[in-house]
């Protein structure tokens, strides 16, 4: 599914492929729109509210309409112009926002098998009122991007208008300028949540919301998975980085297995394996075949040690392990694959000699089909939405068609991999009270909590303005109950200091 960037697969899109026809969006004079009112307990709080499944017209310079938007608000009955706001999207580029709509953020949620072990099977599946959703604080926004969900170009529109990085980011603050101002926002504070590329997406978002004459400062950033730096999350020959940056998730995997680690703590062998990757692993790594035998004899030991592989595998790999084979390799004497948004789900294989997974991710197959049956019942049932279209929980095109490109045609450019790292430092070196929280899966082996780490530490970004959280689950670590419950309370108490203005 890509080539030069790996987390093309990554975030989120490795849930279900729907095959997304390039027909252009039906013309209507007047955008669609679904509204229905509801009452639910949030934080101990009665809330009344209102669900608005809503079309949004985007236009190009001639005024013609070009893309269908769509989007699902959540807005607190009476809420006035200051009431804060979180705007949600997941990543791909392909995702719509269904995995963090109905994995946590929104007023339902469906439930998987928060250890990991148990396929979900066939319907019916587990849905629950989210009694942790953030309606007491704010409104929530669901975004799903063009080519996503309904979101749909028209005939007056092009894909490749939408699709790419900088364009993506620029329909995005096209859209929330055009909400803020529909709802009388100007004055609200604003967040943007987002996971895998969502994070990405998030950056550069952040930094387009600061220009085209309606400059929108935001108060903070909620980054689930993060993936600014596609460097330290692209697991690929020759890409040095990744090998440092991926050993920790490696090693703490291999220790929830029981291959490596016994005897420790998870955060105990976790900073063991960050101590090792700075001080002797990242050297290893670029003095390369200047060392000498003895030495990496003994880097392939450790390397054995922290991973739970065969050191003869590990010698025969150069002492590099790419995280396709690990997944396969850790488990191989089961006959087990595990997963990649989850390194804690494991599945058996079919083919017992592959060198990587044959059956895909464990860790999305085994949940994609409660999230895409659960999440279309309540489209109908719960919100009144009455569509013939299909809803695009996933969209395998878009990635393959994509436009990385950073800069306008016409400038000089050299491919490199992609990074929304700077941008953002920047941005809060110009935004003073702008903060960001970043959520970390321990067992998440497409974006590592130790590359979160290295991004964070370098690029200049305000150290004071940033929070790490860690969960011991994946990629969407509230699957997981405990860190589903710990992540609410986490996100909910950033949201409160950053509203309080400590």
């Amino acid at each position: 599914m890509r080539k030069v960037f790996p987390l093309v697969l990554l975030f989120s899109v490795w849930f279900a492929v729907i095959t997304f026809a390039q027909d252009s969006a039906s013309f209507h004079q007047k955008p669609l729109v679904f509204e229905r009112n509801h009452s639910g307990s949030f934080n101990g709080q009665r809330i009344n509210f209102r669900s608005i499944v809503k079309e949004t017209f985007l236009k190009n310079s001639k005024n013609e309409v070009t893309a269908s938007f769509w989007s699902t608000s959540y807005i607190k009955e009476g809420a006035d112009q200051s009431r804060p706001v979180i705007f949600i999207f997941n990543g791909g580029p392909g995702s719509a926002s269904i995995w963090l709509h109905m994995g946590f953020f929104g007023p339902k949620v469906v439930r998987v098998d928060s250890d990991a072990k148990e396929d979900d099977g066939a319907a019916p599946y587990t849905t629950e009122t989210n009694s942790m959703a953030l309606l007491d604080l704010a409104d929530l926004v669901f975004l799903d991007p063009i080519g996503t969900g309904f979101s749909r170009v028209t005939d007056k529109g092009k894909v490749e208008d939408y699709w790419g990085l900088v364009e993506d980011a620029q329909s995005i603050a096209e859209f929330i300028r055009i909400w803020i101002r529909e709802n009388n926002r100007w004055q609200a504070p604003k967040f943007l949540a987002g996971e895998s590329f969502g994070t990405t997406r998030a950056a550069k978002v952040a930094e387009v919301l600061e220009g085209d004459g309606q400059h929108v400062a935001l108060n903070g950033l909620i980054l689930i998975s993060q993936a600014l730096d596609y460097a330290g999350s692209s697991s690929w020959e020759d890409n040095l980085t990744s090998f440092f940056t991926y050993l920790p998730s490696m090693a703490v995997t291999a220790w929830y297995h029981g291959k490596a680690g016994e005897g420790k703590r998870l955060e105990e062998f976790a900073q063991e394996a960050r101590d090792f990757s700075y001080r002797e692993y990242l050297p290893a790594l670029f003095q390369a075949q200047k060392l000498s035998e003895e030495r990496n004899e003994q880097i392939a030991e450790k390397l054995a040690y922290f991973t739970g592989l065969d050191k003869n595998y590990i010698l025969q790999s150069d002492n590099q392990i790419l995280m396709h084979r690990f997944k396969k390799e850790l488990l191989r004497d089961q006959g087990k694959a595990i997963g990649t948004l989850d390194g804690r789900f494991a599945a058996r294989e079919t083919d017992q000699v592959a060198e990587g997974p044959v059956l895909g991710d464990p860790s999305d197959y085994m949940t994609e089909g409660a999230y895409t049956a659960a999440f279309n019942a309540y489209l109908i049932n719960d919100l009144g939405v009455d569509l013939e279209m299909p809803y695009l929980s996933s969209n395998g095109e878009i990635g393959s068609k994509w436009r990385w490109r950073p800069v306008p045609d016409g400038s000089y450019w050299e491919p490199s991999y992609v990074s929304t790292a700077r941008g953002l430092s920047e941005v809060m070196h110009r935004n003073t009270k702008l903060r960001v929280l970043v959520a970390n899966g321990y067992y998440d082996l497409i974006t590592p909590f130790f590359d979160a780490e290295f991004t964070f530490s370098r690029h200049d970004f305000p150290q004071d303005r940033i929070e790490m959280k860690y969960y011991e689950a994946g990629h969407m670590m509230y699957n997981r109950r405990e860190d589903f419950d710990a992540l609410a309370s986490d996100i909910r108490s950033f949201v409160e200091e950053v509203l309080s203005g400590n």
